[in-house]
């Protein structure tokens, strides 16, 4: 008779489990790089944010980008991408990277030369979250841009484990595509150079976290959150020609219910001082289209902008918006067929000072309060929604149809 042994079942077993384990950590890990925008290789992960998009002045705009991941490196970092626009028939590229000094926290010293364009009147902190979608529906309308060429230098440190913060020193020439002169004292610019600091700071306190086998994981995101970053640009400083400096300011806060919808409240402020040229400005993140119809109009709706305000509506020196948002638990129709609703409201106000300073472009300024309301019906066919909103208040329209923005809307998860 033939003698069968188990004994090495058990280790098989082991061995199964530890590989499926294993398996499904290396499966976690790629998709929170797809969701992060990457496409990882053995040293080095693709980004796709620069693999194709479109806007009004660069048509088609591809590309290639990445970053080097820990495989290559934890101590150094190589992040570049170039990119061509079929309209304006440009090269724009970045070449940059970086090294760590302290690993506890988390200090990394960054350098860049970038040669590309950026929205003029955009705000950005330096210490945001990298933030992915698989199209940016406020980039296929803009317009306006303005040249950069940038030569930067910034330290990323944590304080804590809930305060992270970024210095930055950059020298930039700004060449404006559009007909602008910034029109100071005797002398008007039509391209001008900038010397810029820029002190970033970011507050989390309710977040937590765990440690991991190699860093710190977020286990949960709190609220509220508060953002600070000031700007400071120095004249005569590498050739800089203007002096102003700018303060700014964003908290966000979500009320989770029990019956699994949220409240999200979102405010940001800002306020520019001194010879600040309008690039440096700031506008309320419009996103309507100069069309007759509201159907002309139809587009992707953002995700934090104003979808009744035309681009290039509104400039400011100093404003603030207020966005509110109650999102309803899911409505189960079927299994598969789970719509979402949203109610949205927003405001915005603001104001400028030497208006006279900037010719060849005409706006307005948004001393009266800017008020829409409007609602969301999200993933209703693959991610797809739809959306409309109305203005009202100090800026309503006169002819009915300018107030209504009607678009569809796109959330996808991974």
């Amino acid at each position: 008779m033939a003698t069968i042994s188990y004994g090495q079942e058990p280790k098989l077993k082991k061995q199964d489990s530890t590989q499926r384990a294993q398996d499904s950590i290396k499966k976690a890990d790629f998709l929170k790089n797809i969701g992060n925008g990457f496409l990882p290789f053995n040293y080095f992960n693709a980004d796709l944010r620069y693999l194709i998009k479109f806007n009004q002045y660069e048509g088609i705009r591809t590309g290639l980008g990445g970053e080097t991941n820990d495989k290559f490196s934890k101590r150094f970092r190589i992040n570049s991408y170039i990119v061509y626009g079929f309209r304006d028939k440009n090269l724009k590229y970045k070449i940059g990277g970086g090294f760590r000094i302290n690993e506890t926290t988390s200090t990394w010293i960054n350098l860049a030369y970038t040669d590309d364009l950026q929205e003029t009147g955009s705000s950005n902190f330096l210490t945001d979250k990298r933030f992915f979608t698989f199209f940016e529906p406020r980039l296929l309308n803009i317009d306006l841009f303005h040249r950069h060429i940038t030569k930067s230098i910034s330290a990323e440190h944590k304080f804590t484990k809930n305060l992270v913060s970024e210095l930055q020193l950059a020298v930039s020439k700004i060449d404006p595509t559009y007909q602008y002169n910034f029109v100071l004292d005797d002398n008007s610019f039509q391209n001008y150079d900038l010397s810029i600091a820029k002190l970033s700071l970011q507050w989390s306190p309710f977040d937590t976290y765990r440690k991991g086998k190699n860093d710190v994981i977020e286990t949960k995101e709190g609220y509220p959150k508060f953002t600070l970053q000031l700007t400071q640009g120095f004249k005569s400083v590498f050739g800089s020609d203007f002096n102003f400096s700018k303060l700014d300011f964003r908290t966000v806060h979500q009320f989770n219910h029990i019956n699994e919808s949220f409240t999200n409240i979102t405010l940001v402020a800002g306020i520019a001082g001194g010879e600040t040229p309008i690039t440096h400005l700031y506008h309320a993140y419009p996103n309507n289209i100069r069309k007759e119809t509201i159907l002309q109009r139809f587009s992707v709706a953002g995700l934090n902008s104003f979808e009744t305000m035309y681009f290039n509506e509104f400039f400011s020196d100093k404003f603030s918006t207020l966005q509110l948002k109650h999102t309803f638990r899911r409505f189960k129709i079927t299994e598969r067929f789970r719509p979402q609703l949203v109610l949205i409201s927003r405001y915005a106000l603001g104001d400028m000072n030497s208006i006279d300073r900037h010719e060849g472009i005409s706006f307005n300024t948004l001393n009266n309060l800017y008020s829409e309301s409007g609602f969301e019906i999200n993933k209703l066919l693959l991610g797809f929604g739809l959306s409309f909103a109305y203005r009202y208040g100090g800026y309503h329209l006169p002819n009915l149809e300018d107030n209504i923005a009607f678009k569809f809307t796109f959330n996808i998860s991974i």
